[in-house]
């Protein structure tokens, strides 16, 4: 069968690459094209537009660059048209996907979403455009079952697929001594910066946690790249420093660290899922804080936390996000913290809440299975 898969950002490329993998796996024909990332294409797939194209935070960000989403959104659907899949299936990033999923309702293909939005911390308006446009939804974290079916909404849940991945890289990532001969790095602890896989994020908030070099010279500082940004971005920012910067292999550069200082968003939950220690890290511009402030009803903004529903890691957010909060909060889990073990163990807690052993094949297996039925009953 032929399928379109849709993922506007680096998590949703993470997602999509082991859902390929697993969908070719169930179905040896499958034809897959996409809007994605190189992991995504790496998995099997016809990579179409890649997501650094797409990647856009921030409510004042979007607005400044309409024109390009538009462009992109006419693009996307005429892509939909001429290939005809049997199957759509869009990754999260709701803003882009939903408004495909409405075009695509007319040209009655199946549209599968797989990782919901988040429309359980804001936007529940969205719910109605799911319940109208989406054939079946996909859900990774537990609560969400409960939440659409206060809106008579049937979600399917076969726990979350970061588990196995972390899972799976912290088997095959390089010890500490292939890691530090690897990159020539001393033979000193270290604490990892992970920074978000966006220009924006990476120019607000990678500054800031630069500053606290200082403050740790028996540790070195290692920045993980994200080919979406390019090079010269980071060394304008480290310039001076001696920080360093290690591209394409964050699961190595985590798992070989005492602490993170980690941007909001999935990698919280895979250095979590990884248990690493971490600071959770977060400012976009003034404007979109203050929008983001009134219309989100969330306590956090980690999914550590919201999935555990009590604070667990510390989150500095926006004028929080500062020197002085950051070395405080670093200095309690590093080795001899106070909060090290504590943060510890509820990642063991975090871990069995998931669940997520199989889940990539067991999603991947429930939609072929499923379009097949429904290819059969029309």
């Amino acid at each position: 069968m032929k399928y379109f898969i849709i993922a506007g950002e680096a998590s949703g490329d993470l997602h999509g690459s082991n859902l390929i993998n697993k969908l070719i796996e169930v179905d040896p024909d499958a034809d897959i094209f996409c809007w994605g990332g190189n992991k995504m294409e790496n998995a099997g797939a016809t990579l179409l537009v890649h997501y650094g194209e797409l990647a856009i935070m921030g409510f004042w960000e979007v607005l400044v660059k309409l024109g390009k989403i538009f462009k992109n959104l006419r693009k996307c659907k005429q892509q939909i048209i001429d290939l005809k899949p049997d199957l759509v299936i869009l990754i999260d990033y709701p803003g882009f996907n939903l408004r495909i999923a409405k075009h695509i309702k007319k040209e009655n293909i199946n549209v599968y979403y797989y990782i919901s939005p988040k429309v359980w911390a804001w936007k529940k308006s969205r719910v109605k455009k799911i319940k109208k446009y989406i054939n079946r939804m996909y859900v990774i974290f537990p609560f969400e079952t409960e939440f659409f079916e206060q809106y008579d909404f049937r979600v399917h849940y076969f726990g979350n697929p970061l588990v196995e991945t972390v899972e799976k890289e912290m088997k095959t990532s390089a010890n500490r001594q292939k890691f530090l001969e690897r990159y020539k790095l001393e033979d000193k602890p270290i604490i990892s910066l992970l920074a978000g896989s966006r220009l924006q994020e990476v120019k607000k908030i990678l500054p800031v946690m630069a500053q606290v070099e200082k403050y740790y010279p028996d540790y070195q500082l290692i920045v993980a790249g994200i080919n979406t940004v390019d090079r010269p971005v980071y060394e304008r920012i480290l310039e001076g420093s001696d920080i360093m910067l290690i591209y394409d292999d964050t699961y190595s550069l985590l798992l070989n660290s005492d602490a993170a200082l980690v941007t909001s968003g999935t990698a919280t939950l895979e250095t979590a899922i990884a248990g690493i220690p971490q600071v959770v890290c977060y400012r976009t511009s003034w404007l979109s804080y203050v929008i983001a402030r009134m219309l989100v009803k969330i306590r956090f903004i980690s999914l550590v936390n919201l999935i555990m529903d009590k604070e667990i890691v510390r989150e500095l957010i926006q004028n929080k996000l500062n020197e002085r909060n950051i070395v405080s909060e670093l200095n309690t889990i590093l080795p001899g913290g106070w909060k090290r073990k504590i943060m510890m163990d509820n990642y063991s807690v975090l871990r069995r809440k998931l669940s997520g052993r199989g889940a990539s094949s067991r999603i991947a297996s429930d939609m072929y299975h499923s379009l097949k039925l429904v290819n059969n009953v029309n």
